[in-house]
């Protein structure tokens, strides 16, 4: 598929690495105009020399600052006013038992997940609509419908921002700007590396095999493309887009739920264990009952930088 952003201007937050850094790039290679971000003048430095190098030749800026903050998002927006194209990437996640999170750490993954794209949606978006067109996407997480026990903060502000993006998807209705999340699966990024190194050390496992006993993980580049399709795409508004749902054992009350068969979404399950074995079906379940009707399933793994990049397509669906 050729995707041509030339004109266009995206600020990606959060992009000098993982799934943000492959966004990037993606839009990057179809033309458009990228602000990339990182909390550090280093990794921002160093995600432009690893992009002008590559083969994404586009014209990069860079903008070093914690978007968690009111007052870098401000900061944001006075030195790069116009955005065509906001790709809300920024989130922090760790693993912590409910009981252990005081009220700090709640207002921390708050502000950072969740006020950060509202901040920059509420800056940007005004000047989308008066140029009648506009594409906002939010990275959620499959973790927004199938909310991790030991990660319930992340998954709230995860689920927060499904509501943020659904909520302007109807509110911006006829404006030719379009909103739309993407919720990946767990994929291997640095991030997701050092999360799981303190496990491969004690289970004396490479990194990499010790995330695949736990969930299926593709790599950053290889889900980096639907973000792009996102940019061009007018015909999908207000919708979710899941990708790669992999954790592998979701068990409880959830798992035993009866769908109707009208959404053609009846599940496989092992009877004996309580567990659903298709979990596509299952995340199609649950977003069909939050959102009323029946969504298009997405393969697994499917790419996500591609998949944003067609959801910004005229005219191609994905």
């Amino acid at each position: 598929m050729i995707i041509d952003l030339s004109g266009k201007k995206a600020v990606v937050s959060a992009s000098t690495a993982g799934i943000g850094f492959a966004i990037a790039k993606g839009l990057a290679e179809s033309g458009a105009e990228v602000v990339i971000n990182g909390r550090s003048q280093d990794s921002v430095d160093r995600a432009l020399s690893s992009l002008r190098t590559s083969d994404a030749i586009a014209h990069a800026t860079g903008f070093a600052g914690d978007l968690a903050t009111p007052q870098e998002c401000e900061r944001l927006l006075a030195e790069h006013p116009r955005c065509d194209i906001l790709v809300n990437s920024l989130g922090i996640y760790a693993l912590e038992d409910f009981f252990d999170v005081d009220d700090t750490e709640w207002e921390r993954f708050f502000q950072t997940n969740v006020m950060s794209g509202v901040r920059l949606a509420r800056g940007y978006l005004p000047g989308m609509v008066k140029n009648r067109w506009g594409r906002v996407v939010f990275i959620s997480s499959e973790s927004a419908l199938n909310i991790p026990p030991e990660m319930i903060h992340y998954g709230f502000t995860k689920t927060a921002q499904l509501a943020i993006s659904r909520g302007l998807a109807k509110r911006l209705a006829g404006t030719g700007v379009t909103v739309n999340s993407v919720l990946p699966g767990p994929t291997l990024s640095d991030g997701l590396a050092s999360l799981l190194k303190p496990m491969a050390s004690v289970c004396a496992k490479q990194i990499v095999g010790r995330g695949r006993d736990r969930v299926r993980a593709p790599e950053p580049s290889k889900l980096g493309d639907p973000a792009r399709r996102i940019g061009r795409r007018s015909c999908e508004h207000g919708r979710l887009r899941l990708l790669q749902a992999g954790v592998r054992d979701i068990r409880g009350s959830a798992s035993r739920g009866r769908w109707r068969r009208r959404h053609d979404l009846l599940m496989d399950r092992d009877h004996d264990a309580g567990e659903i074995t298709d979990l596509r079906r299952f995340h199609r379940a649950l977003a069909s009952a939050a959102f009323g009707r029946s969504l298009p399933m997405i393969g697994t793994p499917a790419p996500i930088a591609a998949r944003c990049r067609g959801l910004a397509h005229p005219s191609v669906t994905v």
